[in-house]
């Protein structure tokens, strides 16, 4: 197993190379809605593309939610494997609305061998989450 520190590197080199071998400028927190971000998650077990829901104001959050809802079968139509989670538990205890596209293959940010497989999942899923929400940036906003 690593020490802390040696954890920590391994984590800070995933997201740099990530940063390096696919250099964009990303959506993730510029959607100009408070609370509601596009995350990249990586741990030792899994990888996720996310788009979070943790306004202050649950029931914006709620609203928000059911605006991606109504929405939802044109997603899937883009992303086959969406997945909506009124109830996320975070890792930290705290529950938020989630919509995620899972990473199928074995991944975990410890192994190298699989990091090229999951910045092409990052790649091609947040792309077509981003331009989703570009497209319906003015249905998701009229709550």
């Amino acid at each position: 197993m690593f020490s802390k520190a040696e954890a920590e590197q391994i984590r800070k080199e995933f997201w740099t190379s990530f940063g390096k071998s696919f250099p964009r400028k990303w959506l993730l927190y510029n959607t100009k809605i408070k609370g509601m971000a596009f995350k990249f998650v990586a741990d030792r077990k899994k990888a996720l593309v996310c788009l979070d829901l943790e306004n202050p104001d649950e029931l914006k959050n709620l609203l928000y939610y059911d605006q991606w809802l109504s929405l939802k079968s044109l997603l899937e139509q883009d992303l086959l494997n969406v997945i909506f989670d009124a109830d996320y538990l975070l890792e930290s205890g705290k529950t938020i609305q989630r919509i995620y596209i899972p990473f199928e293959k074995k991944f975990s940010i410890y192994n190298k061998n699989t990091w090229r497989d999951c910045y092409e999942f990052y790649v091609e899923n947040m792309s077509k989450l981003e331009l989703f929400f570009y497209e319906y940036e003015a249905v998701i906003k009229n709550i």
